[in-house]
């Protein structure tokens, strides 16, 4: 299965808005590979395992559920999250890339790619797959919640 979705940052139509620029956003999506227990409900603890240039090996500990991924990164660019199948993760990637297709207007692309399979004609399937695509949806508008109160608190000091 692959979904794809934007989410725009920054409302440049409310003066009020907290308008966040690249390099707040960077440091939000970072603040994820750091430590996505924020971002990742039921998520207990997200250990680096290793590093190198543009990545790190993680383990992320569900409860009794450990998965390992790899976050890799280009700066101020994109993240992408991939993790192996097993018998506790479907697995696949997540890649968020930073747009601005004009100045000060900033977008995040989430791009997701699972092995979940098509669900063809099957309802049931069908509803699954729906249901999994808007969970992807509301945890992205979290991100990017999360970001902004990260800059927030970061601008106030």
């Amino acid at each position: 299965m692959r979904f794809e979705h934007l989410v725009e940052i920054n409302d440049l139509d409310n003066p009020l808005d907290f308008t966040l620029d690249r390099s707040q956003v960077w440091a939000g999506l970072m603040a994820r590979v750091e430590d996505s227990v924020p971002f990742l409900p039921g998520l207990a603890e997200c250990r680096i395992l290793s590093r190198e240039v543009g990545a790190v090996e993680r383990l992320l500990v569900f409860g009794a559920a450990q998965i390992r991924d790899r976050a890799s990164f280009l700066e101020a660019e994109w993240v992408c999250f991939e993790t192996q199948r097993t018998a506790d993760h479907a697995g696949g990637t997540l890649t968020i890339r930073i747009e601005e297709p004009a100045e000060g207007r900033l977008f995040l692309r989430f791009t997701y790619e699972t092995s979940f399979g098509d669900p063809g004609s099957d309802p049931e399937a069908s509803a699954y797959v729906d249901y999994i695509k808007s969970a992807y949806h509301a945890s992205d508008l979290d991100t990017v919640a999360l970001i902004r109160e990260l800059a927030m608190a970061r601008s106030a000091h």
